[in-house]
This record gives structure tokens, C-alpha cells and sequence, in this order.
């Protein structure tokens, strides 16, 4: 009776002890390949990731003052040197110039970051929209 335990006991430690070390592996490279995709992904489309929203009035100069915040919305990259484009628009909706405003800072995932910009607008121009039209990462 004891060499069959001996040789049962034996059996259970060698089966244990054969577990597949490869599960931790596969799960650890899938995880890696799906945030590199992931980061492949973000920094091809920043504007899909990074948003922006401000607020405009006028100084007594005659200047346009815009105070805005660019938000980052990605999972992993980083973005800096963000180009926003400022559309001008008349009283009735109408396109009177368009320029461009860069945000010289890392925003990170998560995070936002405030700017302050001044422009001689157009005459006429009566509010500003602002849109992402692509960052560095």
C-alpha cells in the first residue's frame, strides 16, 4: 500500500509542478501588441483625441483676446506643439479669415492645458471658433 501512495503522491507533484508557464506569456505579449496599437493609433489621429474649447472678447486696443484649454483625451501618447486653427466670423455667420495658433506644451494623457492668445481680428469679427488641426508626439 505505501509504494502505491509513494508512487500517487509522486504522480500529483509531477502534475503540479507541469503547469503551462506560457498562459502569463501570451496574456502579457497580447496586452503589449494591444497598447502598441493603441499608440499607433492615437498618434496617427491626434485631432480625434485632443479637444479644445475657449471663450473670446475684446481688449481695449481692439485686439481679440482668446483664452482656451486643449484636453487630452488619449490612453497613452502625449502630445505637444498643438495647432489649433482660429476661424473669425462676422455678426451673421460669416467666414472672414482664418489663421493658425500653436500651444507650445506636452499634454500629457488625461491632462489639459490653458493658453492665452491676442490677434488683431478682422473687421467685423464678431466670435472665434476653435479646431485641432494636428500636434507632434
Amino acid at each position: 500500500m505505501k509504494p502505491v501512495s509513494i508512487l500517487f503522491c509522486s504522480l500529483i507533484l509531477i502534475i503540479g509542478s507541469c503547469r503551462n508557464g506560457h498562459q502569463y506569456d501570451i496574456a502579457t505579449d497580447k496586452y503589449e501588441n494591444t497598447k502598441e496599437s493603441l499608440a499607433q493609433t492615437e498618434q496617427k489621429n491626434p485631432a480625434r483625441f485632443l479637444s479644445v474649447e475657449g471663450n473670446n472678447k475684446k481688449n481695449l486696443l481692439g485686439q481679440m483676446v482668446i483664452r482656451g484649454k486643449v484636453s487630452n483625451n488619449a490612453k497613452v501618447v502625449a502630445y505637444k506643439d498643438i495647432d489649433i486653427k482660429l476661424s473669425f466670423y462676422s455678426k451673421t455667420g460669416t467666414l472672414l479669415e482664418e489663421d493658425h495658433e500653436t500651444v507650445y506644451e506636452t499634454v500629457h494623457p488625461g491632462a489639459s492645458s490653458n493658453f492665452k492668445s491676442k490677434y488683431f481680428a478682422p473687421k467685423g469679427s464678431d466670435s472665434v471658433a476653435l479646431h485641432i488641426a494636428g500636434a507632434k508626439y
